[in-house]
Parts: structure tokens; sequence; C-alpha cells
């Protein structure tokens, strides 16, 4: 096979790294990459906002499968323009996206299909939006309803915090994403991330994890992209896995072919477990960043047949087999993320700091005079596996100890909660 693959994180290079590894692949593309995808595929200039170039690509390189990484192009009908001109993808229709594109039409889906979620309501203006705010009080929630890089909610715990976020949102700091604002209940429990292949009719579990969202440690300071990730996610157990399928992801996915359009694709919720079971945070349409790059590393099947199952229709005959190991990844960010990230440090030592179940996917790394720079705020996922999550953190933390970038930051918490579990057992 030839694939095509979108994208340029980290997420698409452990995609990159697993789909390398298929007996299946002939040929790996990847639009735009980095320095590390570029290590499993032949990176191509190609701008992806540019559907008709990444046709007329698909149709000159005999394309059989192109795999879209991000939300972005996903949301735009990158997956509507190759189907209409008979290129396989793997993703969602622009119309399905709309769970990860709009936060409001995922909420009023919920509220249609008795998805259990936070209450919520939708604001257009600021008036309106702060005088629902200035009611329920604090602590709450403000989320731009569009695309807004992981950076557009608020988890506020004080009112002025609150009315401050309403104030970002509406004054264009996400631009036309906060258009339009979601305000949530704040809900208490533990957060989880759940994953499921979908054709648009089955939906396929694909794991669990949990993401480490504030970028400090103890879980302080402003939200981020995801500083790390573990999986499997303990709090996931089996019966709580049977309840997010039954109340949440099948009738999603019934709701979205009832709506005139069927999913396909990955299907990301995003989870609170609190005391009377799993609620819906937020849907994504796309592997989380950075939790597929755990997901990767425990995998034991060939990424490349489930793909092409789900954008065949065929998962319904399909199934998935994971490595016993835990998997646990930390992101080494540059200096001044989540707000403006220094960028062009030089980083050395990140191949000998891989090996013996450890991998470094690179996320927003460039090559500058032959040196491999920062180029972005997030910039290495160290990744390792262990028989447990307290393993696989001492093999992350002592291989991100070998990277020589004093420019660089990370948590050194990453999996403290799991750890937490397993010290307790």
């Amino acid at each position: 096979m030839r694939v095509l693959l979108i994208g340029s994180g980290g997420r698409e290079h452990a995609l990159a790294w697993k789909i390398a590894a298929s007996p299946l692949l002939t040929k790996l593309y990847a639009a735009p990459g980095n320095p590390g995808i570029g290590r499993e595929a032949e990176l191509v200039r190609l701008d992806i906002a540019d559907h008709a170039a990444v046709v007329r690509f698909c149709r000159e390189k005999e394309i059989d499968l192109v795999v879209v990484g991000p939300e972005g192009p996903l949301v735009a009908g990158i997956a509507d323009d190759l189907r209409a001109e008979g290129i396989r993808v793997f993703g969602p229709s622009k119309a399905a996206a709309r769970l990860e594109g709009s936060k409001g039409f995922t909420k009023d889906l919920c509220a249609r299909y008795g998805i259990p979620t936070a209450a919520y309501g939708r604001f257009g203006d600021l008036a309106s939006a702060r005088a629902y705010v200035e009611k329920a009080g604090a602590p709450i929630v403000i989320k731009a309803d569009g695309l807004a890089a992981g950076k557009g909610v608020t988890v506020a715990m004080m009112l002025d915090e609150a009315l401050a976020a309403l104030d970002a949102c509406f004054d264009g700091s996400f631009g036309q994403a906060g258009a339009e604002v979601v305000v949530e209940e704040f809900l208490t429990g533990e957060e989880a991330s759940f994953f499921c292949l979908c054709d648009g009719t089955t939906a396929l579990p694909f794991g669990t994890a949990q993401d480490h969202k504030r970028v400090g440690d103890g879980d302080t300071g402003p939200n981020t992209g995801g500083m790390g990730a573990y999986s499997p996610a303990p709090v996931m157990t089996p019966e709580i896995i049977d309840r997010t399928m039954r109340e949440i992801v099948e009738p999603t996915m019934r709701g979205m072919a009832e709506t005139g359009a069927p999913f396909s694709g990955v299907l990301f919720a995003g989870l609170m477990i609190t005391d009377k079971g799993p609620k819906l945070i937020e849907y994504n349409t796309r592997f989380g960043d950075p939790e597929c790059q755990v997901l990767m590393m425990r995998l034991k099947d060939d990424l490349l047949v489930l793909l092409n199952a789900a954008a065949d229709g065929q998962l319904a005959h399909t199934s998935v087999r994971w490595r016993d190991e835990a998997a646990l990844t930390v992101v080494m960010a540059a200096r001044g993320y989540p707000g403006t990230p220094e960028k062009g440090s030089v980083i050395r030592g990140v191949e000998a700091a891989a090996g013996d179940g450890v991998e470094i996917f690179h996320a927003g790394t460039a090559i500058n005079g032959g040196a491999l720079v920062a180029n972005d705020g997030r910039v290495l996922n160290v990744t390792a596996t262990g028989r447990t999550v307290g393993e696989a953190q001492k093999k992350a933390y002592a291989a991100l100890d070998r990277i020589d970038w004093p420019q660089g930051f990370c948590r050194r918490d990453i999996g403290w909660l799991a750890v937490a579990r397993e010290q307790a057992n």
C-alpha cells in the first residue's frame, strides 16, 4: 500500500512509526511532517489546506489511503474532497467533524440523545454569557465553541476568572473560534480519555489513556495541548468502559447517522468519571496528542490493517490486541509555552536517549544548519513502556535526562495518579 499521512506533530510521528512497521506498506509519504517523521516517511512539500493539491498528489503517487492526523483539515472538509475523487481516507467528513469543530453542536447532540454530560448554556454575545455566569457562580467552565489548539477552555475556580475568560473569547483572543461560547457546569471526578475506531456504523473500543493538561506539576497553571499521558487509565475499569460505550459512544454513533453525518475515523471521548459514572466533557475527532503516542507503543496489531478496516466499513469483523505493558510519555516543551515559545534553540542527544523500550517522538522540531532545533511549543515526546506505569515513568524520565536541551522544560510528575494507585496496592 501507498499511504499519505497528513500532519506534523508528535501524534503524526507516532502514527508514522507504527504504519511504517506494517508489512502491507510499500511507501509512506507525510505532509508536511517533521525531522522525526522523516525517518519513517518521505516528506513532501504540500499545502494541506489546498485540498485540490492534495488530491493531485494522491493521483500522481497512486495513494491507496490518506490518514489525516490533525483536526484542522478534518473540520475544513479534506476527507469529503478526497472521497469525492474516489480516494480512500481515514477520517470523518466535515459534517461529522463538527463533534470537535463545534462544542455547542456536541452539547446539543448530547441533550437530544440523553448522553450524560455537564449542564450548559450556549451564547453568541458577551452580555447574555456574563448574566448566565454571574447567576451560576463559580467554579464554572468557559469554552470557546470552535477549534482553539487546546487553549480555548478555562476551568474557572473564581467568578472574576470566568468573566475574564468570557472577555477573552468575545475580544477575539481565539479568533472566530470564540465568536460563540459554551458555559458548562463544573464536574468533579477523575478525567480519562477513551478512544474508538469507527466506520460509520461500528465503534470499536481502541484503548484508554490519561492526559495531563496543566502546564505545571501537581496539575497547576494554565491548560496546554497536553504535557504527558499514560495508558491504560486505571479509572477506566471494564464496567466504566461498558457504560461509556452504552451511554455515550453508541448513542453518539446513532445520533450522527440519524443527522446524516455517520461518523468514521477516531472518536476520542474526553470523560469525567464522576460518582454517578462517566460523563462526556468533549469529543475530539482524531487521535489525541500525546495520547496517541502511548497507544501506538502498546498496540500489538498492525495499525494499517485497522485503518483499512475503518475506511472500508469492516470494523464489525475486527478486533484489537494490546501489549500487557503500560506506556507513558513526557512532553518536553520550549521555554515560554503555553504562551509564546522560544524557537531555534539546539537540542542534542535525542537519538542516544532512545532504545530499550523508549521512543522519542518529534512534535515541534526542525533542522537548522544541520542541527536539531525547537520549532514550536511542544517539541519532543519521550515515551517508554514498562510492566507498570511506575516503571514506564522511571524509564521515560531517565531517557529525558539524557537529552541536552537547557531551553526545554517538562513536568516531573506525569503518571502521578496511577503511580500512587500502584504504590497503595
